[in-house]
């Protein structure tokens, strides 16, 4: 038993009459077995992913608590830097667990208004004293979880390598073939654009190095392209091009 790809197509004469048929076939039972453990591997990765994600975040809720209430009886900067430390592995295992699980599948696409999907993204993300300003109601055909991810991200990068009360602009680019997402914070050096979406890169001590790899990943995964530049403030604009 084995898998086999076969096409058949129609031959016309040149008066237009159906006259014989052109069949191939193709022996494709290594590349479906090869599809098929890649997807059982996935799969446990992703039960493993969830495990684990579970077992690390139970001793890190029972440390958060009981930071909280060292806090309220002692004032001390380490107690200050133990917050920071369970923050950042609190994000280390959301990224991790959304690679591992989800990878950059794109799934159903359809129209996402932009500025409800980022209304709904800003809410949910750390903004500190930070302001929003989105400036396009323009519509996009995404996966709107992804999309989410997406735009999270970019929140979160431009929220910490900005100052605390930066402000983040969203909008359309020149006839509708993208957005971007802008802050007046200190930008991005032009040596290290090329750097900033691989796995793992940061240029803070806090910051994770999986944030814009994500990023670029689900870019990929929708066939758009996404590029940095210098927003009109100085920060870092980040172009996503459909």
């Amino acid at each position: 038993m084995f898998w086999n790809r076969v096409t058949l197509r129609p031959i016309y004469d040149s008066d237009g009459e159906l006259v014989r048929y052109y069949g191939s076939q193709e022996d494709v039972t290594e590349r479906k077995e090869h599809r098929e453990r890649l997807e059982r591997q996935n799969n446990r990765l992703s039960e493993f992913a969830g495990v684990v994600a579970h077992d690390l975040r139970s001793p890190l809720t029972v440390a958060e608590n009981r930071l909280e209430l060292a806090t309220s009886e002692f004032e001390s900067e380490h107690l200050d830097a133990a917050r920071d430390a369970l923050a950042r592995s609190d994000s280390l295992i959301t990224d991790l667990l959304t690679l591992a699980r989800d990878g950059v599948r794109v799934r159903e696409t359809a129209p996402v208004n932009l500025a409800a999907v980022t209304a709904s993204c800003w809410e949910v993300v750390d903004t500190a004293e930070a302001t929003l300003d989105i400036g396009t109601d323009c519509s996009i055909s995404a996966d709107y979880a992804r999309l989410q991810q997406v735009i999270e991200n970019l929140f979160r990068n431009a929220i910490e390598h900005g100052r605390p009360d930066t402000t983040v602009r969203v909008g359309a680019l020149s006839d509708d073939r993208g957005f971007f997402v802008s802050d007046d914070g200190s930008g991005i050096p032009e040596s290290s654009r090329k750097h900033v979406f691989e796995m793992g890169y940061s240029t803070t001590p806090n910051g994770t190095g999986f944030g814009l790899s994500i990023v670029s990943d689900i870019v990929a995964a929708h066939n758009w392209d996404i590029d940095i530049r210098e927003s009109a403030a100085g920060g870092a604009r980040f172009e996503v091009t459909i």
